[in-house]
Parts: C-alpha cells; sequence; structure tokens
C-alpha cells in the first residue's frame, strides 16, 4: 500500500519505545481505577443523579480503551495474519438496541479501526482484513469502490459522506467525518472516517487513504451522557419548581406575623407571641411543619402547632387544608379534644394519605386556663420561676392514624409572667434535646419578650444540623412575674 502522507510532507519519526510502554501503564491504572469507581457506584433507576453518573464512568471506560488500544497498535505494529472476527467484535450490540450477551472485548485497536485506499489511476481498491470485519463483509465478495460504498451508509449521512469525499479528491481537503452504516448482517454501527489524498510527484491526487473506527460504542456512552445529564435537569428543575410552591404555599398559610407585637389587629390581651420556621439542614424538600396562632370570637386564643409525613408540596397542600379545618373548627367553638377527633377524620378520609402529630391549646384570658389536646405529639413545655416542665400529656395517637378515636383533654391554670413553648418533634427528636430546651430556662426568665425567647431557640438549635424542618412557637403570659 502506498504511503499515506503527502509527496511533499516529510515523515513522522515513530515515538520512543519506552515512552509508549509508560503511556499504556498510566492508562491502563487509570482506565482500572475509573472501572472501579463504575463497580463501586450504587445505581438506583429512579435516581437521576446516579444514572449521570453512572454513565460519565461508562463514557470514560470507553475512551481508555480506545486510548490504550491506539496506543498498543503504535507499539506493536500492523500484526501479519488477519484478525479473527470472533476475536474482534465478540457479540456487540448494534445500534439498533439489540442487546449483546458479552461486552465488546476491550484493549484491541484492530477490532474497531481498519484503513483503505482507492487508487483513481488504476481504479483498484485496497481493504485492510479490519475493514471487512467492520463492516460485517466477506472477504471473498472484495473491497467496495467509493460509488458502491453509499449503498450501506444511512440514507441521511449519503450526502455527508458525498461531499466528505469530493471534498478531498477535487480540492485536496483532508476527511474527518462520521457515517451511519448498516453492516450485512443488519446491525447498525456508527464510523469515524479520517483521510486524505496521496499525491503524485506533479501535485495531482493519485489516490485517497482513509482509516475507519468504529465508534459506535462511544457514541453510545456519550448518548447516554447526554440523555441521563438531560433527565437529570429536567429532575432537578421539577425539585426547584415543587419547592418554591411549597415555600410559596406554606408562607401564605403560616401566620403572618413576627417579633413581639403580639397577635394582629390586637390580638386577646395578655399573650406576647413570637414564632419560628426552622428549615431542614439538608436539600430536601419542605415538609408539613406548621405553627399558628388565632383571636377567635369569644376573646380566647388558640395556639397550635404540628407536622405532617411527607415532603414537598403534597405534604404543604394537605397541612393547608388541614389548618384552615382546624381554623373554621375553633371559631365554631369546637374545644381542643373533639376538634382533634374531627381532625383524625379529615386527615383519615382525605385523598391524600398521610399521618400528623399536633397539639391543639384554647386560652382563656380571663381565667388563664389553658385547655389542650395532643395527637402524638411532644407536650408544651410550661417555664416558671427559672425553671421548665413539659406538661402531663392527655391521650391522643397520630392523626390518620386509626378512625374513629376519641382524643382526651388537659387544663393547666397559668400565672403571670409562665411562658410556653409548643415545637414540632423536628426540633428535640429525643429527651436529650428536650433538656437542651428545658436548660434555656435562665434565658428565657431574662428574656424582654417572646420574640428574644425565639431568637435563643434558634441559636441553641438553629446551627445543629436537622434531618427534617421544626416549627417553635413561644406565648409569655403578661403581667408581672
Amino acid at each position: 500500500m502506498p504511503s499515506h502522507l503527502f509527496a511533499d510532507r516529510p515523515a513522522p519519526q515513530p515515538p520512543e519505545r519506552g515512552t509508549l510502554d509508560a503511556l499504556i501503564s498510566q492508562t491502563r491504572r487509570l482506565r482500572g481505577d475509573v472501572d472501579a469507581v463504575r463497580r463501586d457506584a450504587v445505581v438506583d433507576e429512579d435516581d437521576p443523579q446516579g444514572r449521570w453518573q453512572r454513565a460519565l464512568c461508562d463514557l470514560a471506560v470507553h475512551q481508555l480503551d480506545d486510548l490504550g488500544a491506539q496506543l498498543g497498535q503504535l507499539k506493536e505494529g500492523v500484526p501479519d495474519g488477519p484478525a479473527q472476527p470472533a476475536e474482534l467484535y465478540g457479540d456487540m450490540d448494534a445500534d439498533d438496541g439489540a442487546a449483546a450477551a458479552d461486552p465488546p472485548p476491550t484493549g484491541s485497536l484492530l477490532s474497531r479501526v481498519g484503513s483503505a485506499e482507492w487508487n483513481l489511476l488504476t481504479d483498484e481498491v485496497s481493504w485492510s482484513d479490519e475493514l471487512y470485519v467492520i463492516f460485517g463483509r466477506s472477504p471473498e465478495a472484495g473491497p467496495m469502490t467509493l460509488d458502491e460504498l453509499p449503498s450501506m451508509v444511512f440514507a441521511e449521512d449519503q450526502a455527508l459522506l458525498t461531499a466528505m469525499v469530493t471534498g478531498c479528491l477535487i480540492d485536496g481537503k483532508p476527511i474527518d467525518g462520521e457515517f451511519r452504516i448498516v453492516r450485512t448482517d443488519g446491525r447498525v454501527r456508527t464510523l469515524h472516517m479520517m483521510g486524505e489524498p496521496v499525491l503524485d510527484v506533479d501535485g495531482c491526487t493519485a489516490s485517497m487513504w482513509a482509516v475507519l473506527r468504529d465508534v459506535s460504542e462511544l457514541r453510545r456512552s456519550e448518548r447516554a451522557v447526554r440523555e441521563s445529564r438531560d433527565s437529570l435537569q429536567r429532575a432537578q428543575h421539577i425539585e426547584r419548581t415543587e419547592h418554591r410552591m411549597a415555600v410559596e404555599l406554606q408562607e401564605a398559610v403560616l401566620p403572618p406575623w413576627r417579633g413581639s407585637s403580639g397577635f394582629p389587629h390586637g390580638g386577646p390581651a395578655g399573650l406576647d407571641l413570637a414564632g419560628q420556621y426552622l428549615p431542614s439542614g439538608s436539600r430536601a424538600t419542605i415538609g408539613g411543619d406548621w405553627y399558628d396562632a388565632l383571636e377567635l370570637p369569644d376573646g380566647e386564643a388558640l395556639l397550635t402547632v404540628g407536622d405532617l409525613t411527607g415532603r414537598g408540596v403534597s405534604a404543604t397542600s394537605t397541612m393547608a387544608m388541614l389548618l384552615g379545618a382546624l381554623r373554621g373548627m375553633a371559631v365554631a367553638g369546637i374545644r381542643p379534644g373533639a376538634l382533634m377527633g374531627y381532625l383524625n377524620q379529615v386527615l383519615d378520609s382525605s385523598s391524600q394519605p398521610a399521618l400528623g402529630s399536633a397539639v391543639c391549646c384554647r386560652y382563656d384570658p380571663r381565667t388563664r386556663t389553658l385547655t389542650w389536646a395532643q395527637a402524638g405529639h411532644p407536650a408544651p413545655l410550661l417555664f416558671r420561676g427559672g425553671t421548665g416542665h413539659a406538661l402531663t400529656r392527655p391521650e391522643g395517637v397520630l392523626l390518620g392514624a386509626t378512625a374513629g378515636t376519641a382524643y382526651e383533654q388537659a387544663e393547666v391554670r397559668l400565672l403571670p409572667g409562665d411562658l410556653l413553648v409548643l415545637h414540632t418533634d423536628g426540633l428535640t427528636r429525643d429527651s436529650g434535646g428536650r433538656n437542651r430546651l428545658l436548660e434555656l430556662a435562665p434565658r428565657f426568665a431574662g428574656a424582654r419578650d417572646a420574640q428574644e425567647c425565639v431568637r435563643s431557640v434558634v441559636e441553641e438549635f438553629g446551627r445543629s444540623p436537622r434531618e427534617g424542618d421544626a416549627c417553635v412557637m413561644v406565648a409569655r403570659v403578661g403581667g408581672p412575674s
């Protein structure tokens, strides 16, 4: 076969053997490291980020296989004997999605690269043995002429191939492009073709030489990366949108008041109120925690906190529905124990099944009596005289757990200066967290108002990581302590 070079271009010197050995060793080590990462990756098929990471590992392995094979070819040179198809391709799957029993062999450039030369003066065509394997063509059928080659090329790619060949033969442009073929066995392959014209002594094109490389697996891996990346971006966009909707819904439902101004519009006398929502320490979407305070028509006050299972828009929409029902029944005069029973019925019959915990308090400023009930929720903490303790819980199971259950209610008389802390279990989680909250009693006693007490809680618990979100509400009874 003639030299695959322009007549006036000096032949480059081959690289030193020691340099190639070092590069091959480095490539093998890197390939092993990447393959180890790929094997160790635990991929959840429902996790777009995991699928994208695995696809990137697969692509890196294919690229390193190509690099190692090409370095091996530079080191060994072209072998004397033809490669056997079974050794070259194994049982590779086709681009049309046909499954393979075994992955394609790695480390052999000859399984993917072949060369050809088309002599324009003698019409002679020369194919390497490897090119017959790539095209799935029997050597007995002989090589294909440039006129015959488009017959195996995808119709959509024939114009591209024609333009590349014409540019090479007429204008002397190098060939560098890809096209798809349908092999004689029906398998679809993607080929990368690089070539250039071979000039005679007069500078005229005498023949065209080309190297064709089967890049089907490489392109398939790149396609998998793109598709998994697009899937990940769509999932992230959906997650951001749902999170924004959940936050907006929560902000629309939770009380608009902040600070120590108490109830808006001059609420019931004698209560100084403040509350705070504490988001999760992780990137998880917003949950169904709530806190609420409401002035009732008879002059009493409704204080409630609660938490629903689930995350995102589903949890916040169910929370909004439940909180609306709670407010309506409280305004209608329903007492906390019976109110919890109705909430349980509402959640049990909801189209979005969920479990919830809640505490509901009704405070009468005239008698300073707190009547309350709970549904599987931490009891309010009462701070008096520089110490605190949890109120004794009346009986009550989680909302939505058991249909038709009854909820007890309890009463406690409050004194001027008493402080009530209501919170969801995301704040404390266990008795250790509750003890930390009780240890804030001296700071509560010295606080100017309820808002300062809430800031003390946030300072104590806001910096520590939490698995879920939480709410806290502080109510201080007016008058001298």
